[in-house]
């Protein structure tokens, strides 16, 4: 079975939900654990493509800036 990349939504809705898991006095130690080190990795994954997409949004601003002239 292929293992999909989810989307940002996604993966920041998992994370939220992580969250709401570890707030709760429900877990044992052990799985706090493994919640919160699914969180991080989960927070470098979103971090990782809000940085792709920010270095997309300033190549396009840079590039219309540049196709930009101003009329004198």
């Amino acid at each position: 079975m292929e293992e999909t990349t989810p989307n940002f939504e996604q993966s920041i809705k998992e994370l939220e939900q992580i969250a709401t898991e570890l707030e709760t006095d429900n877990l044992t130690l052990d799985e706090s654990v493994k919640k919160f080190e699914q969180g991080m990795k989960l927070a470098k994954v979103c971090k990782e493509m809000l940085d792709k997409a920010e270095k997309k949004i300033t190549i396009l601003v840079e590039n219309r800036e540049e196709d930009f002239t101003p009329e004198e």
